[in-house]
């Protein structure tokens, strides 16, 4: 599973919850071949918790935290597709990023255990420590994560603007069964509710609330899905559809992923050539584009669980634009199952229910573009 990376800049807690706000970032020196080839990757209680997230392209989000005491400020992707956490150490690349300097921290304490953990993007490995962690108002005071000393694996981690992944899936897929972030902060009496939502924006900032929904950024009711026994953030997938006078249906793959991690809708190969084949799309070495021109007469195409459509037209899937091309935020994977990532969070605001291993699903308030 290739990934791209989120998001937070910690803001105060605002009304017993935490709301992260996202805002739109840039890259360097980012080529349009880069651009293409990085879209395939990839608490006191009562409390919530708001944290900003950077929007890099609408190819990823990622956001600010503060990691030992005194607090060092580095940014991490909230990915819902892993359940780690991890920041760097020291760097064997000449990428220039934060790094987590252990040795200024009097609350650091290495373990001697290793550290290793395998994405679809590459390899990242290092060792486990204690050490503070907070998250705007929120704060763990010794918890267990990985300080990672070898990114080399992990395939174009020099372009991106994130320093590591903090992982909001369940404990079942750590790579070694320790609590995760949220877990912690629950068992701490530092959120309100077992529950965070994420909003996406279409170049512009996203947010993500830890402890609770933003109504703000919700444009209608939530539909409620539980979560399949996978240890992902998993549905029930009961059909995906083309939704044109001669409708196709396809129900070979019964499972979706919702992945905050993942810039695009990823599915499998078979079934992501034949829509392609259906809406006239140009392949070239994966990635997927038409004329800007027929966008607007395309069909939609809608992923059905909970017994509810959640439709994604044809100018929601587009990534970006160049020389009259739209590059589509679709890919074809070797998995037997949908991977519903940024592409698709952007259209629906998602509430992730960790007590009740549920998500609830509501369109996103349209939220005007940042200007600069």
């Amino acid at each position: 599973m290739q990934r791209a990376a989120l998001f937070a800049l910690p803001v105060a807690a605002v009304a017993g919850i935490l709301r992260v706000p996202v805002k739109r970032g840039k890259r360097a020196q980012m080529t349009e071949a880069d651009l293409l080839a990085s879209a395939a990757v990839l608490q006191a209680y009562g409390g919530s918790e708001e944290v900003r997230l950077t929007n890099d392209m609408n190819t990823m989000y990622f956001g600010d935290i503060e990691v030992g005491t005194p607090g060092q400020t580095l940014t991490v992707v909230f990915d819902t597709g892993s359940s780690d956490f991890w920041v760097p150490v020291r760097s064997n690349s000449s990428e220039q990023r934060r790094l987590f300097m252990e040795n200024a921290s009097h609350t650091f304490e290495a373990l001697n255990h290793t550290f290793a953990i395998e994405y679809g993007s590459g390899a990242v490995r290092g060792t486990y420590c204690r050490d503070r962690v907070d998250i705007g108002g929120l704060s763990l005071p010794n918890f267990t994560f990985a300080v990672a000393n070898d990114t080399s694996g992990l395939r174009g981690f020099e372009q991106w603007g994130f320093d590591g992944v903090l992982g909001l899936g369940f404990r079942s897929i750590t790579v070694s069964d320790t609590p995760t972030v949220l877990e912690s902060l629950f068992a701490l009496n530092q959120l309100d509710d077992p529950v965070f939502g994420f909003y996406l924006g279409d170049q512009t900032d996203g947010q993500l609330v830890l402890g609770g929904v933003d109504p703000e950024h919700v444009a209608g009711d939530f539909t409620f899905v539980n979560v399949t026994d996978t240890g992902f953030w998993s549905v029930h997938l009961e059909t995906v559809r083309l939704r044109r006078p001669d409708s196709m249906k396809l129900t070979a793959s019964r499972h979706a992923i919702i992945d905050s991690g993942t810039s695009l809708v990823v599915g499998p190969t078979r079934e992501v050539k034949a829509i392609a084949a259906m809406l006239g799309l140009t392949e070239d070495s994966g990635v997927y584009y038409v004329s800007c021109y027929e966008v607007g007469e395309m069909p939609s195409i809608s992923f059905t669980f909970g017994g509810k459509e959640f439709e994604l037209s044809a100018r929601d899937l587009v990534l970006f634009e160049t020389d009259g091309l739209c590059v589509l935020g679709i890919q074809a994977s070797q998995m037997p199952l949908w991977i519903l990532g940024d592409v698709f969070m952007r259209k629906y605001y998602v509430q992730f229910d960790f007590g009740m291993r549920r998500m609830g699903f509501a369109p996103a308030a349209v939220q005007l573009p940042n200007l600069v």
